[in-house]
């Protein structure tokens, strides 16, 4: 194969990932420089048939598949047809283990996703796309909860079948990816040379195995204790829900030890977090206490160094200083919320009655901090590079 010319700024953390794994490195590298052919491919020929139509195609695409776009470009309906196909790796019911286990442990979920992996998934340059458009820094309660819909929904029972929400909202995510890098792409605020294509493949892929493998390790350091079978069905959701996301089978994990490895030889890979990656951690902690409905400031500040204190834990000082977090003193920080969450467990079997009590407000917080605004889901993908003008979050 011929030899790789990595975007400028990846070129000094490839050399590092190489001493670490040759291939797998090349192979991310070389995603930095391809997006998503199908999608990409789709998008260009619908952009030429106007908005209303290409709207229209993708809402119904996305409801109904191909047989409901019948007068749609022939590459629509092909690319919903390959979407529709079921992979060989997936059995429906496989998901079942770790969707109760979410579900159980669905506080801890939720912490471990904001103040541990979202952290992390926004360090790399797929930054630069989210701060150019605002979708983050700009509207950054909004897509928090979106963010949260979405985990909700593929770990729901039977969330990614075809006609499930987690499967719709995970084809969505993919189009809008599309047609973002469409826009970043021809943007002047966009350096190619310097970052590769705008939401690549390898960033795409780097945030399913941050999602994913890393989330499961982050829960883990905060008190989840999960099954072997529980674990393994947790990375089958999310592989799914990746390949929905047109996470290129190069780099898709097969299981949570290759989803760990692709998230540390990617994490090589990238440059040291920038100012937007700075900007967009500190927007996503700032907006956790709003999603979770606390108007009091003073309570609300007290939050927000809280969730800093447990991020830093998480993550490490080196990423935390990185990131400009606030300095805070962590020892003990992780111990003490696994034993409480450990006694709060204990609690929840010795007394069953208050157990299903427990886990009844749990869910119900859940959904508090997921966008359910409004059931009928839009799928319409965005006009403008920038949110404000174009008012798709």
């Amino acid at each position: 194969m011929a030899a790789i010319t990595p975007p400028r700024e990846y070129q000094a953390g490839h050399q590092l990932a190489r001493a670490l794994d040759q291939d797998l490195a090349d192979r991310y590298v070389r995603h930095t420089l391809t997006g998503d052919p199908e999608v990409d491919e789709m998008l260009a020929e619908l952009d030429g048939h106007g908005a209303a139509l290409k709207h229209g195609w993708i809402q119904r695409g996305i409801e109904g598949g191909a047989d409901a776009i019948p007068d749609a470009p022939a590459c629509a309906r092909e690319l919903f047809d390959r979407i529709a196909e079921v992979p060989s790796w997936w059995r429906p019911g496989d998901e079942l283990p770790g969707c109760r286990a979410f579900h159980r442990h669905s506080q801890m979920f939720l912490g471990a996703f904001v103040a541990g992996v979202l952290v992390e998934g926004f360090s790399t340059l797929i930054s630069k796309s989210f701060s150019i458009t605002g979708r983050l820094t700009d509207s950054g309660v909004r897509r928090l909860k979106q963010n949260n819909r979405h985990l909700v929904e593929i770990f729901m029972p039977g969330g990614l079948d075809r006609q499930a929400d987690g499967w719709k909202l995970s084809v969505r995510i993919r189009l809008v990816h599309g047609q973002l890098r469409r826009l970043l792409a021809r943007s002047p605020e966009w350096d190619t040379e310097a970052w590769g294509v705008p939401l690549s493949s390898a960033h795409i892929a780097f945030a399913t195995s941050a999602f994913s493998a890393l989330l499961l390790k982050r829960a883990t350091q905060l008190g989840v204790d999960l099954s072997p079978a529980e674990r393994a069905s947790f990375m089958q959701v999310w592989r799914y829900s990746g390949h929905l996301m047109g996470v290129s089978p190069e780099l898709l994990f097969e299981d949570e030890r290759s989803g760990l490895h692709l998230q540390r030889v990617g994490a090589l890979c990238e440059p040291p977090p920038s100012l937007e990656s700075c900007q967009l951690a500190g927007g996503l902690i700032n907006a956790a206490p709003i999603v979770a409905g606390i108007e009091d400031p003073p309570t609300r500040r007290a939050l927000v160094r809280k969730i800093y204190r447990i991020s830093r834990a998480l993550i490490g000082d080196e990423r935390a200083d990185q990131l400009r977090y606030p300095p805070a003193r962590t020892l003990g920080t992780l111990p003490a919320l696994r034993l409480a969450y450990r006694g709060d467990l204990l609690l929840q079997r010795l007394l069953p009655r208050w157990r299903g009590t427990r886990q009844l407000g749990q869910f119900a917080q859940l959904m508090d901090l997921s966008h359910y605004e409004n059931r009928a889901m839009n799928y319409r993908v965005p006009d403008q590079v920038h949110a404000e003008k174009d008012g798709v979050l």
